[in-house]
């Protein structure tokens, strides 16, 4: 079973994005049953709020659900428990390491390095451009995807 934790900051618009394309992705490859998908944020602002409106309805335009998704906080324990830690920016990748203490295990990467690009999905919360967050996520998700398949 593969383990993926997508993080960002409040957990309300990329990483519940990226959870659940991410969902998506591997059902439609019928592959499900081999990952667990979650999603958390670096910080505490946003807990226990519901994925934001905008990022919810950007989900809908490409038939994806995100029914009863609330934001969580990373943990320090979280690193036993998953395999990956894709943050969306590089101040996601530091604040992890802060959390962490570390990446020993090596498992902390930015989504868009499996799109062959080292730049940060932009935050739709401040660009308000949800569309293109879907639209790089999508090519994030889809290369880590291939790039775990090729690792079988």
């Amino acid at each position: 079973m593969y383990k993926i934790m997508f993080v960002c900051h409040g957990n309300i618009c990329r990483s519940p994005m990226a959870e659940f394309i991410m969902k998506k992705l591997v059902t439609d490859s019928g592959m499900s049953d081999q990952f667990h998908i979650a999603s958390s944020a670096t910080s505490t602002e946003e807990l226990g709020n519901t994925v934001y409106p905008p990022a919810r309805a950007e989900l809908a335009k490409h038939g994806i659900g995100c029914a009863r998704k609330t934001a969580v906080r990373l943990m320090k324990s979280d690193y036993d428990k998953f395999d990956y830690f894709i943050g969306m920016d590089t101040a996601n990748i530091r604040n992890m390491k802060h959390i962490f203490g570390s990446d020993s295990g090596g498992k902390i990467f930015k989504l868009l390095t499996f799109a062959s690009r080292g730049d940060d999905v932009s935050d739709p919360w401040y660009s308000r451009d949800f569309s293109k967050a879907y639209s790089d996520i999508e090519e994030g998700c889809k290369g880590l995807l291939s790039s775990i398949i090729k690792q079988k």
